[in-house]
This record gives C-alpha cells, sequence and structure tokens, in this order.
C-alpha cells in the first residue's frame, strides 16, 4: 500500500501560486488549521479559495485574505472577516457570493461529474446575474455550475493508514463534498489507526479520495 502521511514540511510541495483551492470549515471550525498555515508560511499568492466563508483575520482562511495571497474568493458570506469586505470594496479581491445550500449542491456536482444544479434560489435577485435561466413545468431555475479545485484541504477526527476518515460532529460540515470535487485531497487529522480500526460503517469519505494526509495533536 502507497504511504499517505506526509509531515508539515513535505505539503509545502503540493503548493503552487495560481492554484484553485477548497478549504473546509465554517467559522474555522472543521478547518485543517495547519494545512492552511503552511499555505501562508510559503508565500503562496494569486489563491481562487472556495470556502463557506473567510472566518476571522486571525483565524483559519481569514489569515490568507489578512496577507493578500488570496485574488479570488468563492464563499456562502464574508461578514465575520472586515479585510474581506475592504479588499473586495477597495476592487483588490474578486469576491464571488453564493447561496449557501447552492454553493454545497455546485461543489457536490464538482465531485459527481455533473453540468450543474437547478435552482430557484436568487430568481430575482442580483445573483441571477450573467447565469442561465431554465423553465422546468412553469417554474424558473437558475443552472448554477460545478465548483472543482486542484487541491482540497480537510480535517478529520481519526483516520486509517488508507486514509478511511471520521469527522468530529458538526466540524465535518463542508469536508466531505470538498473531498470528492478536487484532483488532490490533503487531510489533517488529529487521531491516526490502522487499518482496520475503523469500522466500515463509520467511515465518512473513503479512503480513496485522500491522497495525502498529515496528523497532528489537539
Amino acid at each position: 500500500m502507497k504511504n499517505k502521511q506526509l509531515n508539515i514540511q513535505q505539503v509545502g510541495e503540493y503548493f503552487k501560486d495560481g492554484m484553485t483551492v477548497m478549504v473546509g470549515g465554517f467559522l474555522g471550525v472543521g478547518t485543517p488549521e495547519r494545512l492552511v498555515n503552511a499555505i501562508g508560511d510559503k508565500g503562496i499568492k494569486d489563491i481562487t479559495l472556495i470556502t463557506n466563508d473567510t472566518a476571522l483575520p486571525d483565524k483559519g482562511v481569514g489569515k490568507l485574505i489578512v496577507n493578500r495571497q488570496v485574488k479570488k474568493v468563492v464563499a456562502s458570506h464574508i461578514g465575520t472577516n472586515p479585510e474581506t469586505g475592504k479588499q473586495m470594496i477597495a476592487k483588490e479581491l474578486d469576491v464571488e457570493l453564493v447561496p449557501q445550500g447552492t454553493l454545497a449542491e455546485r461543489i457536490r456536482c464538482g465531485g459527481s461529474g455533473l453540468g450543474g444544479v437547478l435552482t430557484p434560489t436568487g430568481v430575482g435577485t442580483i445573483v441571477e446575474e450573467n447565469k442561465q435561466k431554465i423553465c422546468v413545468d412553469g417554474k424558473v431555475y437558475l443552472l448554477e455550475k460545478p465548483l472543482h479545485a486542484d487541491i482540497a484541504l480537510i480535517k478529520a477526527k481519526k483516520a486509517d493508514k488508507a486514509g478511511n476518515i471520521i469527522y468530529d460532529k458538526a466540524a465535518r460540515n463542508f469536508n466531505p463534498i470538498m473531498a470528492m470535487a478536487a484532483d488532490i485531497v490533503i487531510a489533517e487529522v488529529n487521531e491516526l489507526v490502522e487499518i482496520g480500526e475503523i469500522v466500515s460503517d463509520e467511515v465518512m469519505t473513503i479512503g480513496v479520495l485522500v491522497d495525502k494526509f498529515i496528523c497532528v495533536e489537539d
């Protein structure tokens, strides 16, 4: 079996300027902080960041915004990080705001090989600008296109050496679907166990989706 475990120094080899990266988490809960810090430490720039939110200025992906390493954000809200709004208003950062459910479904589409999702959310609002409308049985929907990334960074409570993963309660959030929608998936796990120690029925993300992982303590 191929060894999937990396140390934090090796992770930097996977980060490139201009990459599109998905990062799990909700206001920093379920965010792989060490992996995000590794991006910051390497000084990667011109990132397209796909995430639920831009966290706080000193937490999670918020630090990448403060460091001006991100050129575009695709997220459901940015209100908890004033720096995001400041850069957006100054036209220093491209921000695409997406309704949260739509964001989840666009990521899911990207991981499932679908051409998009039809949703009534946003019809008649600024959300519909530059989007195709499709009428089905007399009802108007927006065609929301799939999202895909070069790399997804996810956070797990436990993994075995094959990369099978268990998440911690609500920290699960966007992590499982992001693990399906990127060319490379790197997980940050709090506990590493031998293959077979995680009951198959409890696995939340299967190891075939996880390319590499680092193990850290809480």
